[in-house]
C-alpha cells in the first residue's frame, strides 16, 4: 500500500500576516498534514526570527527557494500589488497557490494568474478569512434558509486604527487603499453570502490624515455596490481611525430581506474592559501594549494562542484556519482527489478576480467623482 503523500508548504513573505501563515502550517506540520519546506523574505532579520521561532530553512530569493524546495504549494503574504509576479513564478515552478487578498490589483492581472494556472494544472486559493468565520458561516447558512427571505440590501464596515498603514505598512501603504486592504475582505463576503456577483458600483474617497505623514492614500472610501440578485449594499472602510481607539479594528455587516434581518457585529462580541498594560493585537507587528487603564476590545474569534499539555503552541481562530484550509486541500488533490470536487467548497480565483473586478470599479469611480461604473460578466 503506498503512503499518504503529505503536502510540501512554502511561504513567501515573514512579516505582519506572513507570520499568520507559518504559525498555522507549523501546527499543521507537528500533527502531520504538512511540511513547511521554506520561508522567502528580503529581510534577513525577519528570516532569523522566523527560523529561530519555526526551524524553516529561509531564503531571500523566491527562485532559490523554488528550485531547492519544490514545494507542492506556496503561501502568498507579500505587498498586494507583489501578489501577481509571485504567483505566477510559483504556479510555473510547479506549485499551488494560496494568496492573501486582494489576487491582484487589476482585473487582468487576475485574468493572467487563471490562465496561468489552467496551463499549469495548478489551483489558486484565495486567503478570505471571513468565510470562516463561524457568525458569517451561522448568517450564511441562515440567508441559504430562506430566514432572511430574499435579500434586499445591507450594510458593511470595517474601520482600522491609523496604526495599520503607519506602522504595520509604512513601505506600502501609498500602494493600497482602505478599498483594497479592507474592502476586498467585505465584497467577497457579502458575494458569498447572497451567492451572487456585482454588477455596478459608484464610490467616493476621502483624503487628508494620511496625506498628511506622508502616506498618499485615501483615508476612507463609502462604496455603494449593486448585485446581480438585484441586492445592493453599502461598504464603508477606513484606516485612519485615532491610536486612542479601544479596537485595532471595529467591524460588522448587516444584511435586510424580504422577511427579516441580521447584523453581526464582528468586533465587540461579547468582551469588554478597561484594564492597567492592556495587550492589544497579538497579530500585528508586535502585542500592542496599551496605556494604563485603556479600553480594549478582544476579537477572541480571529486568532488564540495557547500550550498545549507537553508546552507546545497552539494557534486556533479563523484566521488560523482559513490559511489551513490550503494544506488540507492540496493534501486532498495530491493523494488523488479531483479540485473540481472541491467547487464552492473554497474561495477560488475566480472568486478573487470577481473580488478585484469590484475593488477596481471603486478605484476607477472615485477618481470619477462617484461616477456610477459597470461590472462585466465573464465569458465562459
Amino acid at each position: 500500500m503506498s503512503s499518504k503523500r503529505v503536502p510540501r508548504i512554502a511561504v513567501v513573505g515573514g512579516r505582519t500576516w506572513g507570520h499568520m501563515h507559518l504559525r498555522a502550517f507549523s501546527q499543521l506540520q507537528r500533527n502531520g498534514r504538512c511540511e513547511l519546506v521554506g520561508l522567502v523574505d528580503l529581510d534577513e532579520s525577519v528570516l532569523a526570527e522566523r527560523k529561530s521561532e519555526f526551524g524553516v530553512p529561509t531564503f531571500t530569493s523566491l527562485d532559490e527557494m523554488l528550485s531547492s524546495c519544490q514545494p507542492d504549494g506556496v503561501s502568498i503574504a507579500v505587498p498586494d500589488h507583489l501578489h501577481r509576479a509571485v504567483a505566477a513564478t510559483a504556479m510555473k515552478a510547479g506549485s499551488n497557490v494560496l494568496i492573501e487578498k486582494p489576487m491582484d490589483i487589476t482585473s487582468d492581472g487576475c485574468r493572467e494568474l487563471l490562465q496561468i494556472a489552467k496551463a499549469n494544472g495548478k489551483f489558486i486559493q484565495m486567503e478570505f478569512m471571513k468565510r470562516k468565520d463561524p457568525y458569517h458561516i451561522d448568517l450564511e447558512q441562515r440567508i441559504a434558509r430562506g430566514q432572511l427571505g430574499n435579500v434586499q440590501y445591507g450594510y458593511a464596515w470595517m474601520e482600522d486604527r491609523i496604526e495599520v498603514p503607519r506602522d504595520w505598512l509604512p513601505r506600502w501603504a501609498s500602494e493600497s487603499s482602505p478599498a483594497w486592504f479592507l474592502g476586498v475582505h467585505l465584497f467577497d463576503l457579502v458575494r458569498w453570502l447572497i451567492k451572487s456577483d456585482a454588477t455596478a458600483v459608484s464610490a467616493v474617497g476621502h483624503k487628508g490624515k494620511l496625506s498628511g505623514i506622508g502616506i498618499d492614500t485615501y483615508d476612507a472610501v463609502n462604496a455603494r455596490v449593486q448585485f446581480e440578485s438585484g441586492a445592493s449594499f453599502h461598504f464603508d472602510v477606513s484606516w485612519h481611525i485615532p491610536d486612542g481607539n479601544e479596537a485595532i479594528v471595529n467591524q460588522g455587516i448587516k444584511v435586510v430581506g424580504s422577511e427579516g434581518w441580521l447584523t453581526v457585529d464582528s468586533q465587540d462580541r461579547g468582551a469588554r474592559g478597561c484594564l492597567k498594560g492592556s495587550v492589544g493585537s497579538a497579530v500585528g507587528k508586535s502585542d500592542r501594549v496599551l496605556p494604563e487603564n485603556a479600553m480594549f476590545t478582544p476579537n477572541l474569534g480571529l486568532f488564540i494562542q495557547s500550550n498545549d499539555r507537553w508546552g507546545q503552541p497552539e494557534f486556533a481562530g479563523y484566521g488560523i484556519e482559513s490559511i489551513q484550509d490550503f494544506a488540507l486541500n492540496l493534501g486532498y488533490v495530491l493523494n488523488g482527489g479531483n479540485i473540481a470536487d472541491l467547487e464552492g467548497k473554497f474561495p477560488s480565483g475566480i472568486d478573487g478576480l470577481e473580488v478585484t473586478k469590484i475593488a477596481e470599479a471603486v478605484q476607477t469611480s472615485m477618481g470619477r467623482g462617484g461616477e456610477l461604473i459597470s461590472i462585466a460578466r465573464e465569458s465562459k
